[in-house]
């Protein structure tokens, strides 16, 4: 709470100094570019926070002929504005950075958005945190952001999840003020899941490791029919009729040659 002894430049020197970080003349760390707030406010966040600092990192669009970076606190309600955003939504740890949200459109007189802070999703199980997949990233053990064992939309996606299932887990936990230790338990999702792909997907039968199986004591090229529904639950959207013969194929982990207790597969007797 106690002012710069630089908080008092002219403007003109500021302008000066200002050209001088962007053209590359001082070291990361040397001097940075802050907002004239108030220093006394209650608001630590409100004591003449950095607007923009010196970085010497190669930019994605702009390479490295740009040396000067704005802060999130000075740019988060700017670029809002500049894209008619109408809400920010952050969680709960940016509640207190919510004044200076609201100081910087106020001071320059330009339209601001309104920011609303809500509990943090974690699921059980799952890392969400961009820094956090940001590293597994970097350390080489996820391939990308759309690993399908990563719970981004993209890797989600990858996984099968659909757009509706995810929409429908979201609109059924809904959003909380209690804080950001609150954990989803991942089963919520894919039971989501289920319901959804249940309603859009028909049944089908597969066999990986075939075994052939041929069922004795029937009467020679015997078969049957059997109906099932397409979409269990659903019997409007149509059935399937299944062919059953003295024939049929298991998956291989379903049979053992020797008896085994507590195995539920087909064994010797």
């Amino acid at each position: 709470m106690t002012d710069s002894p630089y908080r008092n430049r002219s403007v003109e020197e500021n302008l000066r100094l200002f050209e001088d970080m962007r053209m590359g003349k001082f070291e990361e760390g040397e001097c940075c570019l802050r907002l004239k707030v108030d220093m006394k406010h209650l608001n630590p966040c409100m004591w003449d926070p950095a607007a923009y600092r010196i970085k010497y990192n190669s930019h994605p669009h702009a390479g490295d002929k740009w040396c000067i970076y704005p802060t999130y606190d000075y740019s988060h309600s700017l670029v809002d504005s500049l894209e008619n955003i109408t809400h920010s939504l952050c969680t709960l740890e940016f509640e207190i950075r919510r004044e200076i949200y609201y100081w910087t459109p106020d001071t320059l007189g330009i339209y601001k958005a309104f920011e609303w802070e809500f509990g943090r999703l974690n699921v059980s199980g799952n890392i969400l945190s961009k820094r956090k997949i940001d590293a597994l990233i970097r350390a080489g053990l996820v391939s990308g952001w759309n690993d399908p064992r990563l719970m981004t939309l993209d890797g989600l996606k990858r996984r099968g999840y659909t757009p509706e299932a995810i929409n429908n887990f979201i609109d059924c936990i809904g959003t909380s003020r209690k804080g950001n230790e609150n954990v989803v338990d991942v089963k919520v999702l894919e039971y989501h899941l289920r319901r959804h792909l249940d309603e859009i997907c028909p049944r089908a039968f597969l066999v990986l490791e075939p075994i052939k199986l041929v069922i004795t004591g029937v009467p020679d090229n015997w078969t049957k029919d059997c109906e099932a529904e397409l979409f269990p639950g659903f019997p409007e959207k149509g059935k399937i009729t299944i062919s059953i013969s003295d024939e049929v194929y298991i998956e291989k982990s379903d049979f053992s040659e020797v008896d085994v207790n507590g195995f539920w597969g087909l064994s010797p007797s």
